[in-house]
């Protein structure tokens, strides 16, 4: 017992000494992986409880995996004000059914989302089963389509099927799109992936702390972001009866202005917020500018699993004007966050009044007070 009682010693030793050395590594030996800097500006910060105005989080997943997960998920969301989650299952068959029977436990506080089943995308004759499939998960209470995803190599977030090769704007999508149109179903789609994903992987790489965990350079035959960009705008083009999400701001938060032109040419086009927080928060001013330009066409969601630490943080970003903040355990970026201090009005449409419209019918009883509570600490 001794030995093994000198031998953990040793180990724990020998851990604390690696986590010290990390800590104190020097510019010569300090891994990129490794930085993590804490802000030394004495600016105060804000942290925000609840949100603003009860919300939609329009980009959720199947997190709770038991009924008392799920029911510590709705406590949360009390808590923090979150009126509703959709739940993007990306789900068909079995699985989507299972989960329909799991959340109707809470009616009123999850929407969900089934996804497209691509079985025979790549032979003759695909199409009428996936519709019929798609019809039974609305009878079965899917009420919009998500999440679906393509970062350049085809629809790939389904089960059992990925459709490699297929795209949003592939003619062998059209009956699914236009049934999603006749049944009123939004579609959520994730288009590729932060511009730094497709750039080497060197030191002029603005995201490289993040861009290298989520490469696509070394990907062989795929569309770039621009590409997928064009993808997204001609299924959307083609489909104007269909409500389109096009999730994390199209992945255009390098550019928000590319995805202000397809706002601007496609009413029927909107934009989640979700999982792109740290990268529009390190642009504050000009974040901000878009939101109010286009307060009318974004929606919020997370995508981020389910804490008080994370609403809190996606609310700080939207609620203040906190300057220079890191949020290392939620975002894996070298530069630091701002507070984009919107206005009351962009963000109760924000919040809620936009996503209500895109599911054309009112929440169940409303868990927070119109005002947030906000108090002022010192979180820097």
């Amino acid at each position: 017992m001794r030995f093994v009682a000198m031998t953990v010693s040793l180990v724990l030793a020998c851990v604390s000494a690696v986590l010290s050395a990390d800590e104190k590594a020097g510019p010569e030996t300090l891994l990129l992986k490794d930085y993590r800097p804490q802000s030394v500006y004495k600016t105060g910060g804000t942290q925000v409880q609840k949100a603003r105005y009860p919300a939609v989080d329009m980009h959720a997943h199947a997190y709770a995996r038991t009924p008392q997960e799920l029911r510590r998920w709705v406590e949360l969301m009390d808590e923090v004000g979150i009126g509703k989650a959709v739940i993007l299952t990306g789900a068909t068959g079995k699985r989507f059914d299972d989960l329909c029977t799991m959340y109707s436990q809470y009616p009123d506080r999850f929407e969900l989302w089934c996804g497209l089943d691509y079985t025979g995308y790549d032979k003759p004759g695909f199409g009428p089963a996936a519709v019929k499939e798609l019809e039974r998960c609305y009878a079965a209470g899917a009420r919009g389509v998500g999440e679906l995803g393509d970062k350049g190599k085809g629809l790939f977030y389904s089960e059992p099927t990925k459709a490699w090769g297929m795209h949003l704007d592939d003619p062998r999508m059209d009956p699914l799109l236009g049934k999603c149109a006749e049944l009123k179903m939004p579609v959520n789609i994730h288009v590729a992936d932060p511009y730094w994903m497709y750039l080497p992987m060197d030191a002029r790489n603005d995201g490289l702390m993040n861009a290298y965990k989520w490469r696509l350079d070394n990907q062989p035959d795929i569309i770039g972001l621009e590409g997928m960009l064009e993808i997204l705008e001609r299924a959307v083009r083609r489909h104007p009866k269909t409500t389109f999400v096009a999730c994390h701001f199209a992945n255009c938060c390098y550019d928000l202005n590319r995805l202000g032109r397809m706002l601007d040419a496609c009413p029927n086009l909107y934009a989640d917020i979700s999982a792109r927080y740290a990268e529009t928060a390190a642009i504050p001013r000009f974040a901000a500018a878009f939101y109010e330009k286009y307060q009318d066409r974004l929606v919020y969601g997370t995508d981020m699993h389910f804490s008080r630490s994370v609403y809190e943080v996606t609310f700080r970003i939207l609620e203040s004007s906190d300057d220079h903040f890191y949020a290392w355990d939620h975002f894996s970026y070298h530069w630091p966050l701002y507070g984009l201090g919107l206005s009351d009005a962009v963000l109760e449409k924000v919040y809620r009044q936009n996503a209500m419209g895109l599911l054309q019918r009112q929440p169940g009883p409303s868990p927070s007070p119109v005002r947030s509570d906000v108090t002022p600490t010192s979180v820097n």
